[in-house]
Parts: C-alpha cells; sequence; structure tokens
C-alpha cells in the first residue's frame, strides 16, 4: 500500500501544522470536548469528533488563503482528542461518589488527563505501520474522515453539491438547531418532558412500556447502527419484560411505595447487578479475543523500536513518524508528572512517606504497564470496528477490577483498611489509577483511526502525532472546568453538591456509577454477588449465542456486551438509540431500492450515509452544548440565590400535556430528519 509518487509531489509543498490550524483545532476541541462530557456524564456516550471537525474546518480555513487538505487534517486530528480522552469521565466521577472528593481538583484531574493522553499517543506510534500501512484492517471513521476531506479539497472536483464542506456545515447546524430547541424546552423552559413511560401489573408484576424522546440519542443510535440497536433491545426487554416482572412479583412491596418507585428501585438495586455482570464478562470476553493480536501488536512495537534507526525509511516524509529518541524522552517526562500527581492524591492520606512512595510506584507502574497492554487490544479494535463501536468501558471494567485486586492485597498487607478512611482511600486510588488506563485506552483508539486518514491522504504521521498530543492536552485543560460546572449544576446519581436538590435532573454517569459499583464491592466485600454472578452466566449464554449467530447466519451478531448495557441504561436511554438505529437502517434500505444500478446506488448509499451521519452528529452537539450553556445559567442563579431553574415556566398540571409535546416534537423531527436524508 505505498503513496503514489506522481502525486506525492505536489502534496509535499502543502503546510500541515499551522498556527490558525492549531488554533482553530484547539477551539473545536474545546466545544467538542464540553459536549462530549456532557453527554457521556448523562448517558454514558460519546460521539467522534473526527467528521464534524474535518467539516468545520474545511469551512472555515477555505476563508484564508494557502488552505488545504492537509491543515484542515491537522485540525480534526487534534480536535478528535475530544471524542476520546472525554471518555474519561466513565470513571473519574466515582471519587465524588464515593465522597473522596468534593470537587473535581483542576491540577490532579487535568495532568492526569495529559499524561494518559499522552501516553495512548505514544504508545500507539510504533504500530502505525503494519496495522495501518500493511494492514487491511478497515478502520471505517478513518476512511470516512479521508473520504470527506477529499470531498473538501478545492484541488479536487466535486461530485455533488452534497459533497461540498458548506453542506456538511449546513447538515450539522440543522440538527444542532432542532436539538438545541428540543433541550432548551426541557431542560430550561421545563414545558416539555424527554421521556414517557406506561407503567401497568399483571397479577403483582409490574411492566414498563418506556420512550424517551432525546434527539441526541436518537443521532447516537444513527451511529451505532442496526445490530448494535437490536441487541439494545433485547436488553432492555429481559429489563422490563422478564427480570424487573420477576422481582416484582416475588418481592413485597413496601406499604408507602408506588408501583412506579417499587419496580425503579428494585431495577437500580438487582437488575442492573445482572447487567453489570454481563457487561463483564463480556468485556473479558472481548479482550481474549484480542489477546493474539495484542501480543503481535507488542512484538510489532519493540521491532519498531529496534529498527528506529532505519535512515532509509525516515526519508520519506510520508513515512516519518516521531523519533524513538524523542518517544522515549515524552515517556520519561510524562512518567515524571505521573509520579507527581500520584504522590499529590496519595500524600493527603495518613500513611507513613515510605508507603506512600510505595503507593505511588505501585499505581504509576501498574497504569503504565496496563495501559501499554490495553493500546494494542483499543488500535486493533479501532481498525476493525471503529472508535466509536470499540467497547472502551469494557477496558475501564477489566482495569479497575485488576487495580483493585493489587490495591486490596498492598491493604491488607500494610494495614491501611485498619485505619479510618483506609477503604475510601484504597478505593479512591483504584479509580484515580484506572482512570489513566482508561485515557490510555481511549486516546490508542483514537489515534490509529487518525493515522488511516493520513495515510489515505499523504499527510506527514510525526505532525499528526504532535496534533494529537497537542489536543490531549487541549482537551485535558477542558474537562476539570466542565465537569466541575456540571457537577454543581445538576449534580451525578448518588452524588449531589447541595441538599434539596432534585435527583431526578441529576446525570446517571452510568459507567462511572458501574465502576464504583464494582470497585466499592471489591474492598467492603459486599458486592451483590448473586445477581453478578446471574450476570456473568447471562453474559456467557450472550456469547455462546453471538458465536453460534455468526456461523449459522453470516454477517448477523448480537453483540454480548450491546445487550449488557441495555440491561444497564435506563428504558428512557435505551428507547431513542433503539429509534435512532432503525431510522438508520430503513433510510439506508429505502435508497437501495430507490436506486437499482450499482454505481448509483454506492454513490446514492455514501451520500445518504454522509447525511445521515453530519446530521447525527448536530443533534448531539446541539443538545450537549445547551446542556453545558443551561449549565452555566444555573450556576449562576444559584450564586445569585435564584434557584435552580431560573428560566422554568411554572405550570400546574403540565405533565401529561408535556409528555405529549415530547412525542409530537419527537416525531416532527423523525420527519425532518428523513427528508433531509432520503432527499432526491
Amino acid at each position: 500500500m505505498q503513496h503514489p509518487s506522481t502525486t506525492s509531489s505536489a502534496v509535499d509543498q502543502y503546510r500541515e501544522l499551522t498556527i490558525r490550524g492549531m488554533i482553530l483545532g484547539a477551539l473545536i476541541t474545546v466545544i467538542f470536548t464540553a459536549s462530549n462530557v456532557y453527554l457521556g456524564l448523562k448517558v454514558g456516550l460519546t460521539f467522534a469528533s473526527s467528521i464534524p471537525a474535518a467539516v468545520i474546518s474545511m469551512a472555515v480555513l477555505k476563508c484564508f488563503q494557502g488552505s488545504n487538505i492537509l491543515e484542515n487534517n491537522m485540525v480534526q486530528t487534534q480536535a478528535s482528542a475530544a471524542g476520546t480522552l472525554s471518555s474519561i469521565i466513565f470513571v473519574l466521577p466515582g471519587l465524588l461518589m464515593i465522597g473522596y472528593w468534593q470537587g473535581f481538583p483542576f491540577w490532579q484531574t487535568t495532568l492526569i488527563c495529559i499524561a494518559g493522553g499522552i501516553l495512548g499517543v505514544i504508545f500507539t506510534v510504533p504500530l502505525r505501520h503494519v496495522l495501518v500501512v500493511n494492514s487491511d484492517l478497515p478502520y471505517p471513521e478513518g476512511l470516512a474522515a479521508a473520504e470527506i476531506l477529499k470531498a473538501g479539497d478545492h484541488n479536487q472536483p466535486q461530485e455533488s453539491e452534497d459533497d461540498t464542506p458548506q453542506s456538511g456545515v449546513k447538515q450539522i447546524v440543522a440538527g444542532g438547531i432542532l436539538s438545541g430547541i428540543f433541550s432548551f424546552l426541557v431542560s430550561g423552559l421545563r414545558v416539555v418532558s424527554e421521556s414517557a413511560s406506561a407503567w401497568f401489573k399483571v397479577g403483582s408484576a409490574v411492566f414498563q412500556v418506556p420512550m424517551g424522546f432525546s434527539l441526541a440519542l436518537l443521532g447516537a443510535g444513527w451511529l451505532v447502527g442496526i445490530t448494535g440497536g437490536i441487541a439494545v433491545l433485547l436488553g432492555m426487554f429481559f429489563s422490563w419484560g422478564i427480570a424487573v416482572p420477576y422481582f416484582t412479583s416475588t418481592t413485597p412491596m413496601p406499604e408507602n411505595a408506588t408501583m412506579v418507585d417499587f419496580a425503579i428501585n428494585l431495577w437500580v438495586t438487582k437488575v442492573r447487578y445482572i447487567g453489570a455482570g454481563a457487561i463483564a464478562v463480556a468485556a473479558i470476553w472481548t479482550l481474549i479475543t484480542l489477546f493474539k493480536p495484542m501480543l503481535e501488536g507488542m512484538k510489532l512495537s519493540f521491532q519498531a523500536f529496534g529498527s528506529g534507526s532505519d535512515t532509509n525509511q525516515s526519508q520519506e516524509r510520508v513515512n516519518q513518524d516521531l523519533s524513538p529518541k524523542t518517544m522515549l524522552l515524552i515517556i520519561l517526562i510524562t512518567m515524571i508528572i505521573l509520579v507527581a500527581t500520584f504522590y499529590s492524591f496519595i500524600a493527603s492520606a495518613p500513611i507513613s512517606f515510605g508507603l506512600a512512595c510505595a503507593l505511588v510506584a505501585c499505581a504509576t507502574t501498574m497504569a503504565f504497564i496496563i495501559g501499554f497492554l490495553v493500546a494494542a487490544a483499543s488500535g486493533y479494535m479501532a481498525g476493525l470496528i471503529g472508535s466509536s463501536s470499540s467497547p472502551i468501558s469494557s477496558i475501564g471494567i477489566v482495569s479497575i477490577v485488576i487495580i483493585s485486586l493489587v490495591f486490596m492485597v498492598i491493604g491488607q498487607s500494610s494495614g491501611i483498611f485498619a485505619m479510618a478512611g483506609g477503604n475510601q482511600f484504597m478505593t479512591a486510588l483504584a479509580l484515580f489509577t484506572a482512570s489513566v488506563v482508561m485515557a490510555i485506552s481511549t486516546i490508542s483508539n483514537d489515534n490509529l483511526q487518525d493515522l488511516k486518514t493520513g495515510h489515505l491522504i499523504q499527510a506527514t504521521p510525526w505532525r499528526q502525532q504532535v496534533a494529537l498530543i497537542i489536543g490531549s492536552i487541549v482537551g485535558a485543560i477542558v474537562i476539570s472546568p466542565v465537569l466541575e460546572l456540571l457537577y454543581n449544576a445538576y449534580g451525578f446519581t448518588g452524588a449531589l453538591p447541595r441538599s434539596g436538590m432534585d435527583p431526578t435532573q441529576a446525570l446517571s454517569a452510568p459507567q462511572a456509577t458501574l465502576m464504583t459499583t464494582i470497585a466499592k464491592g471489591i474492598f467492603s466485600h459486599n458486592l451483590e454477588w448473586i445477581y453478578i454472578k446471574a450476570g456473568v452466566c447471562l453474559g456467557i449464554f450472550l456469547i455462546v449465542l453471538d458465536i453460534v449467530i455468526k456461523r449459522l447466519r453470516p454477517g448477523w451478531s448480537i453483540p454480548p456486551l450491546a445487550v449488557g448495557m441495555g440491561i444497564y441504561l435506563p428504558a428512557s436511554v435505551n428507547m431513542p438509540i433503539f429509534i435512532g438505529t432503525v431510522l438508520s437502517y430503513f433510510c439506508m434500505r429505502h435508497i437501495r431500492k430507490r436506486h437499482t444500478d450499482p454505481k448509483i446506488q454506492e454513490r446514492e448509499l455514501k451520500a445518504t450515509d454522509r447525511r445521515g451521519t453530519l446530521l447525527a452528529a448536530g443533534l448531539i452537539v446541539g443538545e450537549s452544548i445547551v446542556g453545558v450553556a443551561m449549565a452555566m445559567i444555573i450556576v449562576a442563579s444559584i450564586a445569585l440565590g435564584e434557584g435552580e431553574a431560573p428560566l422554568a415556566l411554572i405550570l400546574h398540571n403540565w405533565d401529561k400535556i408535556g409528555q405529549i409535546l415530547g412525542l409530537v416534537f419527537f416525531i416532527f423531527s423523525i420527519l425532518f430528519l428523513v427528508n433531509r436524508i432520503i432527499k432526491k
């Protein structure tokens, strides 16, 4: 897979890593990081920002003289950190949930994100040549980003009006305005409901028929695809069609409890643990299936270091990675940052200096070694199924189990658990260490995807690697303030900053809740093991079922991890995701039926998928930005003593009307989106 020499000479003259590009990339990173943090805390999902960042970059830089495809690529590479590093929120809020932190200390949070992000870049650099250049891995998002960059290149002819950067921006803006209006009506004016459910009893068994109206989740569903949507639906059916009815029929309902509160409490205290067990075993299975390529990745990594002085390769611009000496220097600096940050975290504990140093060494070593192992797995996952679909949370689950068990042994042998607050301290340290591994995993997952894009358009790899490091640093600086803002405005499930807050408005932070539950259960020996074991058995069954289906019907699948998430996430979150997957499926099916000529069909399918992807990104960004903006307004209102809903319209007996309005707006939005997506 060599670059054609006939075109490389012209591309060699292009400017890539420019000041204006870095500034634009930083601005996009700030916006998308804030959006991803909000969305991740709300529903446990983040969106890949490479494609919308590329479209925005092309539209903006076209106004400046001398812009080109490689400069646009650097902007999207830098901004892609927003869609990945923000996944560290899947762990960090747990420190507030266990009561160890009362906020997010800026320097500790920022430095841990920076260190993990940079290591994620460095660990995957040696894999580029064999996993990207000489590999048949599809890298779906990397390929898509390259196609969009090519379509927006001023030096190449456009096939249609849909390929222009301006067209892409229009789609993102349209989706953003639509979901922004809906989000403002829900969280600002509070005149529209975001969900509605029908509850009924059969005997003493309680059933729920749920519905959610979130347009951001509808957009997320488009990106997930029908296979994942069906798996999520199966998980939801298991929760509310089998497990909750069973528990409500066999558990006496308290006298003062309502039917709805009773069912939800059983789902939280029992069924969610089944989902956690299924997710855990599915995560382990995912890593087992990737064990061989992970070992191959490690072998290739060492080989690349050994041949790093090969001057023949380094003479070609398109083959220039960061040099081994530069990488080792960056690793050394990053390790110093890690040691300092871990020590500042541990120093507040009432333990001896020697024990503190031992814990720092252990935490740093585990973060480095486990991070290096998962980097190869994450890179392969990105190549196989794309960054958005990669089960990054599975990496976090396995990591938190391993780290917690190691710290459990240290805590028991050193007597820390006998100290006041020792259990809480060790749980917090396990979560803090796992957050580094999560940062490494997410950036590793993204780096090779970006390098694939660069390879296809003849970018310079080392410049992309520098751009992603810059993006990691900018994103890390943003994460702490945004987390602090959202926490003070909404709170998290099980962690409210003030008394009297409405817990229904709290951000659920599902992955962080799960990680915290597992860590606390390991250290306190009080995990609901019976339900987790049931979840493990269910996960094993789902794995076997998935294998059988794949063999009997090639191309079909029931991802066990997605089923587990369907059990674990609230039903009002799952439904719009599922509807989004169905919307994607039928739109693409409609295009296939409309166009029978293979060439026209392929072109129209690509254009339809691009419109849908850009609109979906707009839906996610619009709701996320309004969510962050409302958080600012709420915090300012609280500071002025004006309450937590300063813009809310006080309407009596409005619940049913709000639900009807939500349903009407949701249906209208679907019709609007379908019209734009499948337009002739």
